[in-house]
């Protein structure tokens, strides 16, 4: 039991920047940053805009540096890149970040090929594209072990709905999808 909640964690951990950066385009989008215009409506849908492509960089860049310095102090050496001695932080950013906002512009896609309207759900592709985004940008540089992989397929889909649920129940969002 120890073993598989020392492997959820740590791939959580793992993948925190790719989430954090999933979650970056609703975030800079309530901010009204600058950049909200589509990177391409009828490819991939009015929703996908040049502020989220953006926006899931820098947040992955911040979410790495504060591993950077947990890792530096030693409060936290968890499973993470952060453990190999020649890390590029803007490098993982581009990977994790980029990764994952591409992932779900590829799902936008044929979720608008299937003519799934946005915010519709589409299960499990909605819950999982962008780990596979960033699982796939991230090849080149470190590659993920197979049980971290199967962990975060198995428990993203669930802390997705869990996190839907709850953000329903308080009035974040309008559906619990």
């Amino acid at each position: 039991m120890d073993e598989l909640l020392t492997l959820i964690i740590s791939a959580l951990y793992l993948i925190l920047p790719a989430y954090v950066a999933n979650m970056s385009p609703v975030i800079f989008g309530k901010l009204k940053l600058p950049g909200g215009i589509s990177i391409n409506k009828k490819i991939f849908g009015a929703n996908k805009t040049w502020r989220g492509l953006y926006g899931g960089f820098l947040t992955a860049l911040l979410t790495l540096f504060i591993q950077y310095l947990l890792y530096e102090n030693g409060i936290l050496v968890s499973y993470s890149l952060l453990n190999y001695a020649d890390i590029s932080l803007l490098l993982f950013a581009l990977l994790f970040g980029i990764g994952a906002i591409t992932g779900d512009l590829i799902e936008s896609f044929f979720k608008r090929r299937l003519k799934i309207a946005p915010g519709r759900p589409w299960i499990p592709f909605d819950q999982i594209d962008f780990i596979l985004g960033a699982y796939l940008l991230l090849l080149p540089a470190y590659i993920m072990p197979w049980q971290v992989l199967l962990t975060l397929l198995i428990i993203t889909p669930v802390l997705h709905l869990l996190t839907n649920i709850l953000a329903y129940l308080v009035g974040l969002k309008k559906v619990w999808w």
